[in-house]
């Protein structure tokens, strides 16, 4: 995969799992045909066979079921099923960050845990753009892969519009290949 659509894919899904979708979201996915490619047939029909505040009432809807009331997208929250954040260096990630010069400012976002999946995915994109392949390998290995995957398996099946069921099996594929064609190039 090439780098560009590599810092793009990570940009996209960090925006995606960050907040509720609005009206400019929507109209640029719309316009992005080989992204919808990418996520799925169902979600390009629905996409473009919808209106556009029937499609935002239901992905609203669906993140905020998904995650905000039933289970945040944390990696703290998944692996260790304590519903409690871990904060500053004892955040396993938050080591991570600080090993590879990635400041997150928590003071700017409504997110409140540096171990949300929108951060980790931001951090990822960083990674990318700075051509640490290393360091890429590594935080899949240790961090995305062991809680994502099993995370969206569970969180496909309580999607209701197309689009978050097929985004859950799209990130799965893409952290999965990203992580083999890292691993077979190192």
């Amino acid at each position: 995969m090439q780098k560009d659509y590599r810092v793009y894919i990570y940009a996209f899904l960090s925006r995606i799992y960050s907040d509720v979708a609005d009206k400019k979201l929507i109209e640029d996915l719309k316009k992005n045909s080989e992204l919808l490619e990418l996520i799925g047939e169902e979600t390009t029909s629905w996409l473009h066979e919808t209106p556009i505040q029937e499609i935002l009432e239901g992905l609203n809807i669906d993140y905020t079921s998904m995650f905000d009331l039933n289970t945040q997208p944390i990696e703290s929250f998944v692996l260790d099923a304590k519903s409690e954040a871990l904060v500053g260096l004892q955040n396993p990630v938050m080591g991570f960050y600080f090993n590879h010069g990635f400041e997150v400012m928590m003071d700017q976002t409504s997110i409140m845990a540096p171990d949300h999946l929108s951060i980790e995915l931001a951090f990822m994109q960083t990674l990318v753009f700075r051509d640490e392949l290393e360091g890429q390998e590594e935080f899949l290995r240790q961090h995305l892969l062991v809680w994502v995957i099993p995370y969206m398996i569970g969180m496909r099946s309580m999607a209701t519009t197309p689009f978050y069921r097929e985004l859950c099996d799209f990130i799965n594929e893409f952290l999965v290949s990203d992580y083999d064609m890292l691993h077979e190039a190192s």
